[in-house]
């Protein structure tokens, strides 16, 4: 990237006269989304446990296109005006800890703009320096390796290069530079990075973010990755399903040997001709190829692929099949929740699968909302589930590590009095539910749920999306693996030997209640299998099995 052609420099020269306002800077966010989404899934790959659950690009995405749609229409001129805009809309689409986290930086950078006409050197290092702080603020234990670490390098690096130049476009320019840096130190910061072998997924987020204004300016292209394709196993069709455009009536899935090295970015400016939601994975040698198109190009891609390689699978869908059904599962999932009287205690609990949400119905809360692994909800979502609520006495219960900080931050934007106890697990969400008492004094509530959170422990079995060793525990790609709270235990050949491995990693024994709660792709038959087994291992305890619906995980597993 760099200045290399006239047409660059006359673009730079439009960007400078026209004092850098607010609708620069509108298009400075949507370039930054643009690229963000481009290598969405290089970041969701980027995923430090082995699980299928890697989402730290979507919720990027998903937070980055709150801010631009809160600012798409405005006509602001100011700077620190549009900049303030952008905030609002990262702070209410916030999903997940690195877009909480995303939409600080971009409070902090607009606290730094405040009152700001136009943008220039001075007021981009300040912006950068309340970015940094205003990040770490917000953040209890602040980690190194993280976003955070490279959100105070660009400050760094910007501050210091301040003596000698004000263009704001070479700040831009060493902010990127030392973005990129910052990412491949993270490894080093992070113990768990460099046993992963990757690096902190939410500062390469916010690299592409600021890499894309950049590319923006330089007038390059934002919508052909320039990365390798992802690993086949961080391919994500649930997403691109969230995303379906008008008009791509069939989904199509290719996979295939190419005759020799295939040609990336010519493969995907060919696929782009023909349609949308582009995904490219790679494992082995074999190549697999996902995409939406409109009815009559359905075939193209699979004639195109013919030309490079060998096919060995093709499958296809009818999307409008697919959304119609999804529609109606939707409709037939309506819960009957417990009518909550005017002024009694509002829990609001997050639940990943249908049966765990019948089961949070049974035990009293007023308000569900719908996400977990892969589909954190907004800052947005979460308050308006308990906005209209009859009462300003509420509880949160996040039930997810990465829903915690929108549920803070759901509860610093309103006037009701909000209290978020911490569960990162399903099963401590249920056990806080135990605890609840609608009439009661909703402090006194709040504390005897967190400390229910530790009455409880929690497994989570799953298959693994990599080959990998951390903390001792070599997995192979494909492996049935089992987390107990939170850390990888256990591989294993079946999911019964990985249910049974992690209970006894959790000393099951010593307890008195196991609740195996199965996930969707899961038959109840295949469920109670498992628990038959479970029942031989542990005939001193008792064995319970739920339907819990939940994705991505063949069982939560609660230790009692």
């Amino acid at each position: 990237m760099g200045l290399d052609s006239l047409d660059t420099q006359k673009r730079l020269d439009r960007f400078r006269k026209a004092s850098t306002d607010g609708q620069s800077l509108k298009r400075l966010v949507e370039a930054g989304l643009t690229w963000l989404r481009t290598n969405q899934q290089t970041v969701n790959a980027l995923n430090v446990f082995p699980v299928p659950d890697g989402d730290t690009g979507t919720n990027m995405v998903l937070t980055m296109q709150s801010a631009y749609n809160e600012i798409s229409e405005l006509g602001h001129r100011r700077f620190g005006d549009m900049a303030a805009a952008v905030s609002q809309g990262a702070l209410m689409g916030a999903r997940g800890n690195s877009g909480v986290i995303l939409s600080q930086l971009w409070r902090g950078f607009s606290r730094g703009l405040h009152g700001q006409e136009v943008l220039d050197g001075p007021s981009l290092v300040k912006a950068f320096a309340e970015a940094r702080d205003t990040a770490y603020k917000g953040v209890v234990r602040p980690v190194e390796g993280t976003i955070l670490t490279v959100a105070k390098d660009v400050a760094a690096a910007v501050e210091a290069a301040l003596e000698s130049t004000q263009d704001p476009i070479e700040l831009l320019a060493l902010a990127v530079k030392a973005a990129d840096e910052s990412v491949e130190r993270t490894p080093d910061l992070l113990p768990v990075l460099k046993q992963a072998g990757v690096v902190d997924s939410g500062g390469k987020g916010l690299f592409f973010i600021l890499e894309g204004m950049l590319r923006h300016l330089y007038g390059e292209p934002l919508d052909t990755p320039v990365t390798s394709v992802q690993p086949l196993s961080a391919m994500d069709f649930e997403s691109a399903m969230q995303e379906v455009e008008e008009g791509q009536d069939f989904e199509v899935v290719v996979d295939f040997y190419p005759n020799g090295e295939l040609n990336l970015q010519s493969f995907y400016g060919r696929l782009e001709e023909l349609g949308t939601s582009i995904q490219v994975g790679e494992g082995d040698g074999m190549y697999r190829m996902h995409i939406h198109v409109p009815l009559e190009n359905r075939y193209l891609p699979i004639d195109y692929i013919m030309e490079l390689g060998t096919i060995t699978k093709v499958a296809m869908e009818n999307l409008v099949a697919q959304m119609d059904d999804l529609d109606q599962k939707s409709k037939g999932d309506k819960l009957e929740l417990t009518k909550l009287e005017p002024g009694q205690i509002a829990v609001v609990t997050v639940s990943p699968g249908p049966g765990l949400s019948r089961i949070f119905a049974s035990l009293g809360v007023a308000a569900i909302v719908e996400g977990g692994q892969t589909m954190n909800p907004s800052t947005q979502e979460i308050l308006a589930a308990f906005e209209n609520l009859p009462t300003d006495r509420v509880i949160i219960l996040p039930n997810n590590k990465n829903i915690v900080m929108a549920a803070n931050q759901a509860k610093e934007v309103t006037v009701k009095k909000v209290f978020v106890v911490p569960s990162r697990t399903v099963p401590q969400g249920l056990s806080a539910m135990l605890a609840l008492n609608p009439d009661g004094d909703v402090e006194t509530v709040a504390e005897k749920m967190n400390k229910s959170l530790s009455m409880v422990i929690t497994g989570e079995i799953t298959v693994a999306t990599r080959s990998v060793e951390i903390d001792g525990v070599k997995v192979e790609q494909g492996q049935v693996i089992a987390l107990l709270d939170g850390k990888l235990v256990c591989s294993s050949k079946t999911v019964e030997e990985g249910c049974l491995c992690m209970l006894d990693k959790a000393k099951a024994s010593e307890h008195e209640l196991i609740t195996l709660f199965y996930g969707e792709d899961l038959s109840a038959t295949e469920a109670n299998h498992v628990a038959d087994k479970v029942r031989e291992a542990y005939p001193g305890q008792e064995i319970e099995v739920q339907d819990g619906g939940q994705p991505h995980y063949q069982f939560i597993i609660s230790v009692e």
